[in-house]
């Protein structure tokens, strides 16, 4: 594992080759992104491939064999080879392996960029089908920012802020297998455009969101601080932060989510699935942008 640091007009950015994390994100010098304090949840943001949250067992069907999957999937726990590194971005890639393979029958490359531009870091995903046949896969992001940011601020001064008012419920996601149950809903919105965070709005665990308006959420905080996160592209939205108060809240861009408690276990069935033929590639990319 190897750290790199990459800055542009006191926005600064590291990122570990490990899971090729983003690990840091400061703005002059405040750091906007979670530690992974292991009290509450190690991890500060994790790359999401080739599932978003969990198959039911660990497992699913697929026309190429048996996947077996934690959550979140298998890039996140494995060693990304830095491909390129400049001032303001670094690009890492992942290759199938006999090992991957054992797990989810497929041949890949995963291309991660992390880019600083015009205030904003750039997290791009590049997907390739180095295989023979059809690739499923599921692409998301997994961010979690510090709440509060400064002293003297609390966790339910924190607002969500979307583009224009909307109606919106989360399914709730059941404890212990990690799917979602479609038939119990947790109502979030009618006829507004801003949520204010609580711990008993994520009681159950995280919240998801569909076709988000304008495809974008703005964290935002009693003094005018927080994060704005851009993704056209991505279909789903996930909220989340640990139990026991964590200090912080994760918003996360899903191409897909966990598995749904009435599906079946077939892996190309998984909601939100992209499929890529032989030499094929597909590229995402969301944009967190501190204030």
């Amino acid at each position: 594992m190897s750290i790199t640091t990459i800055r542009t007009d006191g926005l600064e950015a590291s990122v570990d080759s490990a899971g090729a994390q983003l690990m840091s994100l400061r703005l002059e010098g405040v750091e906007y992104l979670w530690q992974g304090d292991p009290t509450w949840w190690p991890r500060r943001a994790p790359v999401l491939f080739p599932i978003v949250g969990n198959l039911r067992d660990g497992r699913a069907e697929s026309a190429q064999g048996e996947v077996r999957l934690g959550r979140h999937g298998l890039a996140r726990g494995l060693e990304h080879a830095i491909e390129r590194a400049e001032a303001d971005s670094v690009t890492y890639d992942l290759r199938s392996t006999p090992e991957t393979r054992e797990r989810y029958p497929f041949d890949f490359e995963l291309e991660m960029t992390y880019r600083l531009a015009g205030g904003a870091l750039e997290q791009r995903f590049v997907v390739t089908n180095t295989g023979k046949v059809t690739l499923p896969y599921v692409v998301g992001g997994h961010p979690a920012f510090n709440v509060p940011l400064a002293a003297g601020e609390s966790f339910s001064d924190y607002r969500l802020e979307f583009a224009r008012p909307w109606t919106c419920s989360s399914p709730v996601l059941e404890p212990e297998s990690g799917l979602w149950d479609r038939g119990r809903k947790v109502p979030l919105l009618e006829d507004a455009d801003v949520l204010p965070l609580s711990r008993e709005l994520l009681a159950h665990d995280a919240l998801l969101l569909a076709d988000v308006p304008g495809r974008t959420v703005t964290l935002a905080g009693p003094a005018g601080h927080g994060v704005r996160v851009d993704f056209d592209g991505f279909d789903y939205l996930g909220v989340w932060s640990a139990a026991n108060d964590a200090p912080f809240v994760a918003i996360e861009p899903w191409r897909g989510p966990s598995t749904f408690a009435d599906a079946d276990d077939v892996f190309e069935h998984k909601p939100g699935m992209d499929f890529l033929e032989p030499q094929e590639s597909s590229e995402y990319w969301f944009r967190i942008i501190p204030f």
